[in-house]
């Protein structure tokens, strides 16, 4: 049941990041398509992750694959797209390091336990 429920905050707290950045930075990703990205993101890392794959590819193996949904659901330029990414990934450094440190929870970004 825990396994479960951090599931859901993870692939929720992802999606809040890229729903965020989105809208700082244009019209907004509609939420269901910020929560398809933070499912897929998430649901990749854990089946990386339940095939015993190392730290660092349980970490990496997620990135193309967000960074391509959220391309192909803006459908803006190249470099409002990568703005947005990049102020999606610092949302969720921000988010990982409050949940990491306050709450031990770190499956956002598990190789990176700051309690």
């Amino acid at each position: 049941m825990k396994y479960t429920l951090d599931f859901v905050l993870a692939v929720s707290l992802n999606g809040f990041s890229y729903y965020e950045a989105s809208l700082i930075l244009s019209n907004g990703l509609p939420y269901w398509q910020a929560f398809i990205i933070g499912f897929t993101v998430v649901s990749l890392g854990a089946l990386t992750e339940a095939v015993g794959s190392p730290m660092w590819l349980i970490v990496l193996v997620p990135f193309p694959v967000g960074m391509f949904l959220l391309y192909s659901f803006l459908n803006v330029a190249v470099p409002l797209w990568f703005l947005t990414y990049i102020i999606t990934l610092t949302i969720y450094t921000v988010i990982h390091i409050l949940m990491s440190y306050f709450f031990h929870f770190h499956s956002l970004i598990p190789a990176w336990k700051l309690s």
